[in-house]
């Protein structure tokens, strides 16, 4: 397995793997892991930037139609796509830092980053919904201070076998992580739509990734602060993408995203199987390939 860059700016978020309202399309519901396969092999293939998976471990029934209920396991689809690709990028979009002790993170996630060849990419979030913080014995109030101390141990310990780590609510020394990441450092993207998400991307992480905001609201974010040097911002370019059927609108689309400020953008496209998803994606990567 190769860690090389892929050659788009382009990332898709993953059919199948989640089922947000609007957001996906009748046959991912009865799709099979057969299926999830080969869409990942025909992205890699086609050089796109990298494949998503987000994480809901249970959602309240009275939320789940606002959200959506399919949310698989992060950790066990992105090793099994790790398996079934060779370039493309594996990022969790994204993992709720209170749900997790920091060293679960490092040994988790870096065991798949050795397995995968170093292609993972870490999308790292605060988290909104109360519920499943009290269901799993999180903390919800003070979770901001929390996940920035979490977002602080996670960099001090990744890729390290012997990490150590001081701080007001995440400490640890005199232990071993074994298998650890191969590299010592790996993108680290935030989530959000505030001020402060973008400021704690800035100061915290490698990326931002916003979601639920608009382009113009997005370039006035981002006109507000000043990044640093390789700093990536992934923005969306909003509901799916029909390349086959109109090229011209999805390729303003993405030119609007990347003049906004976009260093990658986000995008799903509209299908009506398996079969034809991957159609979508030879046309979309043709025009990824055209817009430079």
């Amino acid at each position: 397995m190769s860690a090389s860059t892929p050659g788009l700016p382009i990332g898709i978020v993953s059919p199948i793997v989640t089922a947000n309202p609007g957001a996906h399309s009748g046959w991912e519901g009865g799709a099979s892991v057969t299926e999830l396969a080969a869409i990942a092999r025909t992205a890699d293939r086609l050089g796109f930037h990298h494949l998503t998976c987000s994480e809901h471990v249970a959602v309240p029934t009275a939320i789940a139609a606002e959200r959506g209920a399919t949310y698989w396991d992060p950790l066990a689809t992105l090793g099994f796509l790790a398996a079934q690709t060779e370039r493309i990028r594996l990022a969790t979009q994204v993992l709720v830092l209170g749900y997790h002790h920091p060293l679960q993170i490092a040994k988790r996630y870096g065991t798949l980053d050795l397995l995968s060849g170093g292609r993972v990419v870490l999308g790292l979030g605060v988290g909104s919904l109360q519920e499943e913080f009290e269901l799993l014995g999180a903390t919800f109030e003070g979770r901001g201070a929390v996940a920035d101390d979490a977002l602080a141990a996670l960099r001090a310990a990744w890729g390290r076998r012997t990490p150590s780590y001081d701080g007001p609510h995440f400490s640890f020394d005199d232990l071993v992580v074994e298998p650890h990441a191969p590299r010592t450092e790996v993108p680290l993207w935030i989530g959000g739509r505030t001020p402060r998400s973008l400021r704690r991307a800035v100061e915290l992480g490698t990326g931002w990734v916003p979601f639920g905001l608009g382009l113009t609201a997005l370039t006035e974010m981002l006109g507000s602060v000043e990044t640093p040097d390789g700093f990536e911002v992934v923005l969306s370019a909003g509901r799916p993408l029909d390349p086959l059927s109109d090229a011209a609108a999805t390729a303003e689309r993405i030119r609007r995203v990347l003049d906004a400020g976009a260093t990658l953008v986000s995008t799903a496209v509209q299908a009506e199987s398996a079969a034809h998803y991957e159609e979508q994606l030879e046309a979309l990567a043709a025009l990824g390939e055209e817009i430079g």
